[in-house]
């Protein structure tokens, strides 16, 4: 009977870290959507020098970090498809959430500073596994371009900087 119950509650565990890990992760990535219109004007590319040469900048170093926790329903039901093979899909949604996020961080962190461009932007992931719940830090920097003052009000572009 004491089997039973135990076994009965695992399931109902596992039935509500479901439910609940959709939830929290449907609402994390319609946040992510929105951000990313509102950071649309941040551009930020992966290569290492910038297309326009000839106007005058300052760089700065610019990052976002994020850590981000699967629920326990996740590492569950990735055990069970070790077992099987094939993808891992609570792991790359975990992942692609984890930087987008940090993407999103890093330019608030180059707005913030005035930049409208980041170049050289790399990630680095690391994974905490602690007892069920894995986790993914996601660290991501890269050097933000920001346009001169005079060259920069000479092209109009007044509201990219700080006053």
């Amino acid at each position: 009977m004491l089997d039973l119950i135990e076994f009965g509650l695992f399931v109902t565990l596992l039935i509500v870290g479901f439910f609940a890990g959709t939830i929290v992760e449907k609402r994390h990535y319609a946040s992510i959507r929105k951000r990313e219109r509102e950071y649309a004007d941040v551009l930020a590319f992966t290569m290492r020098v910038p297309r326009d040469r000839l106007t005058p900048q300052s760089s700065s170093r610019v990052h976002g970090t994020v850590v981000i926790s699967s629920d326990y329903f996740e590492p569950f039901v990735a055990g069970l498809r070790n077992l099987f093979g094939g993808r891992l899909r609570t792991y790359e949604t975990l992942m692609e959430r984890a930087r987008r996020e940090a993407l999103l961080r890093l330019k608030h962190d180059a707005r913030r500073q005035g930049a409208k461009l980041v170049i050289c932007v790399r990630f680095e992931t690391t994974t905490i596994s602690t007892g069920y719940a894995a986790s993914i830090e996601v660290f991501a920097f890269g050097t933000a371009l920001i346009p001169e003052r005079d060259t920069a009000l000479a092209f109009g572009v007044r509201s990219a900087l700080p006053a």
